[in-house]
This record gives structure tokens, sequence and C-alpha cells, in this order.
């Protein structure tokens, strides 16, 4: 039995949708920022733009670029790319990147250039006086879910995604149409429904960008590809309170204690156990970030016996205590 579930690909791709299922529902913004910016001529935006400026907490913050109209290029680590309308581009790291059109055209700092928050609509920029502009929907994403180390290990410093080119993609760029009706016509309650959009652009992105992945041969997406492994790391994500023990794991995976132990190392650089603790203390943070469950609660559905070995373990992996973690997530 346990040879014809490994040789089984159907079962391997169920398996790994639940990983990403179980994964992607935990997903929650903790921040965002949004504004549109229309050039037009021969512009080109600073190489490295400061996030800085736009958020206190650089760890996570995401700047994303929509292009709603025109066309321009992309400048990022000596390589230039022709973006279109349509084109969706997310920098999980923060990579600094220049936008431009033409050559050697007029510099334009549009983060700079914003006015201070609150803003009661969206802000819109315009630079230069001609008729046709490009226009984009630019802003910056604060995501915690990059503290998840197998996660944040297998995405790239760029993704981009040319939604005309995506077969499936007839809503998202219907979701992208309503962000642009939300800046185009300001309506109550508009500056918080753009965030929601945004959040919903973004994990659509982030599906399209793992599933479409090339597998490697170490690492999170590589492990999602191996039956067994997968069958393992789905029956943690499907319940990860239960308190698994190795020889579980290795049972129901189809391998040995020691070969479970060894595949994981290899491909993951770390063990099952050690997986688990990872995974529920990123669970732990966003219940700390979305609910109101004393810390004690969630230390125990974490798996810790006591507050303070929860406390010592999550600074440990989030350099913060998780008290301030909370207040901050709430500031």
């Amino acid at each position: 039995m346990r040879e014809a579930f490994s040789e089984n690909p159907g079962v391997a791709g169920v398996v790994r949708d639940d990983v990403l299922s179980a994964l992607l529902s935990t997903i929650r913004l903790s921040g965002s920022l949004q504004f549109c910016f229309m050039p037009t001529g021969d512009w080109q935006t600073d190489a490295a733009p400061a996030l800085a400026n736009l958020s206190a907490k650089a760890s996570g913050t995401m700047p994303f670029h929509i292009v709603v109209a025109g066309s321009c290029w992309l400048k990022t680590e000596g390589e230039e790319t022709d973006l279109e309308a349509g084109d969706v581009l997310v920098f999980p790291f923060g990579t600094g990147h220049q936008l431009g059109a033409g050559r050697d055209g007029m510099l334009v700092l549009p983060t700079r250039d914003l006015p201070q928050k609150p803003w009661r609509e969206i802000p819109v920029l315009r630079y230069g006086e001609a008729a046709q502009r490009v226009r984009l929907l630019c802003g910056y994403l604060q995501w915690d879910g990059l503290s998840f180390a197998p996660l944040r290990q297998a995405l790239p410093k760029m993704i981009h995604v040319r939604t005309r080119a995506v077969n499936d993609g007839d809503w998202l760029r219907a979701t992208i149409r309503q962000m642009i009706e939300e800046v185009d016509r300001p309506r109550a309650g508009g500056v918080s429904m753009l965030p929601r959009l945004t959040e919903i652009v973004f994990i659509e992105i982030l599906r399209h960008q793992i599933m479409m992945a090339e597998p490697r041969s170490v690492g999170w997406l590589a492990a999602l590809a191996d039956p067994a492994l997968s069958r393992c790391l789905s029956l943690i994500h499907d319940d990860p309170r239960r308190d698994w023990s190795l020889e579980d794991l290795a049972s129901a995976s189809g391998l040995s204690r020691s070969a479970l132990a060894d595949r994981f190392q290899a491909m993951l650089s770390t063990s099952p156990i050690r997986y688990i603790r990872d995974w529920r203390l990123y669970l732990a943070s966003v219940a700390l970030a979305t609910s109101g469950q004393p810390i004690a609660t969630i230390a125990y559905d974490a798996g810790y016996a006591t507050e303070a070995a929860f406390n010592r373990a999550f600074s440990r992996a989030f350099a913060t205590p998780p008290a301030t973690w909370r207040a901050m997530a709430r500031a």
C-alpha cells in the first residue's frame, strides 16, 4: 500500500493542494498602502525607492505595481523588462527596482510626493502635460508570512504575472478594474475597500506563483512535489495542534523514521518536529495579530505548557515578544 501511494501522482497532487490551502488560509495583510501614479513623456523613478518613507517596519514590506494603462519598462538587478497593461509585479523582499519610459527622462519620486496621511481619498500623482499617460496602481503590502522560513525560501525576488496571459485571469482583471473604480469614483468606505481588494489580488498572485514555479531539488516546493514529504506536510498543516511524533509521521508517510528525518533535512534543512514548531509559532503570530485570544491560550494551542516558555520561543523566532508583536499589529 505504501509503495502504491508513493507512485500515485493524483494523490500527491491532492495533498499538495491541501498544504497550499492551509497556507493560503492563514494569509492576512497586516497593512497596505495604495496610490495611483500617472506620468507622461519620458520619465524614470529612483532606482532604490525608500521603504522607510512609508513603513516603519521594513521587514515584510513588499512594493507592488499594477500596470493599468500604457506601457513602461522595469529595471532590476541589471535586467530590463517591458511591461504592459495588465501586468502585476510584487517584490517579496523589497528588492530595489526602477520604472520608466523612454530614455533619460525626468526623475519622478512618487513615494516622496505623497501627501501626509490620513487620506480621505486614494492619492493620484500626475507628472507631465502630455495627454498620453502611463497609469500604474502602486503601493506596499505588509505581510508577516515571510517570517515562515520554508515559504520565504520558496519565493523569488520578483513575482511578475501577465494577467492577459493567464487562462483564468478574467476575474483577476475584473478585481483590478474594481480597484481602479474605487480610485476614479471615490465613495464612502473606498479607502478601506481598496486594501481588501489588494489582499485578494495578492493571494491570487501568490497562489499562481507557487503553482507555476518549477520544482527544485531542494526547498519547500521540492518537498511538495515529493509524495512522501507532501503527505507528511499535509498531515502537519491539517492538524498542527496534534501531538505528532516522528514515528506517527513516518508511518503515515510510508518511510522509516530515519528516512523521513534524512529527507526532511536534505530538502528543507530542518527536522519534522522543528517544522511543526515553526508552523505553530507562525500560526501563533497570526492569532496574535488577528484575534483577541489571551496569550496563554495561544501559547497552549502552539503546544507550550507555560506562557513563559512560549514567550521565549516566540521571541527567538520573531525577535519580538508576543505582547509587543500584538501591539504592533494593532497599531
